[in-house]
């Protein structure tokens, strides 16, 4: 009985452990490479802003889109934000747009928001914008998820996790 034990624990350690390497490799995909998705079905979505409009994603189709998900609650999510807000200034000339899809409650993303200073569109979602993570390539829902996506509305790229300024910027800049 013992030894039923003890190769019990051995295979749930291996799973775990291959488990845990699986998830933190999980989501990154190199710049140079493309994610296969239908990405018609994620610009035909619309999710609202803070002030509650819907906002067409297609409005943002022929930039260079960042599209990240995240939550206030989530310290990954919080640390890329104050990154992501001095990227947009840098390249918002250039033809990058950032929008953020907080999932969570309206106020207190405002809230967050105005802390934080955000100078990019904030969506709000729910299933909805589940679903469009999915689409994108979150299959598995972690948070944060950015996906980029080319001028063409095709997506060049998907991390799950923090997403590094180095690692952003050597996407962005082949696509400018």
């Amino acid at each position: 009985m013992n030894s039923v034990k003890i190769l019990s624990a051995l295979l749930l350690g291996v799973l775990l452990v291959s488990g845990l390497s699986a998830c933190s490799e999980q989501g990154k995909t190199p710049a140079s490479a493309a994610v296969q998705t239908d990405t018609a079905k994620i610009f035909a979505a619309s999710l609202p802003d803070l002030e509650d409009k819907l906002q067409p994603l297609s409005q943002w189709r022929g930039k260079i889109l960042v599209l990240n998900f995240w939550a206030p609650w989530c310290p990954p999510c919080r640390a890329e934000i104050p990154e992501f807000i001095k990227l947009q200034e840098k390249y918002r000339q250039q033809g990058v747009v950032f929008v953020g899809v907080a999932l969570d409650q309206k106020d207190k993303v405002q809230v967050f928001a105005d802390e934080m200073g955000i100078n990019y569109p904030m969506l709000l979602g729910e299933s909805d914008a589940v679903e469009v993570a999915k689409l994108a390539g979150n299959r598995l829902g972690g948070l944060p998820f950015t996906a980029i996506f080319a001028k063409n509305g095709d997506i060049v790229s998907t991390v799950t996790g923090e997403l590094k300024r180095e690692q952003l910027e050597a996407t962005l800049k082949p696509l400018l």
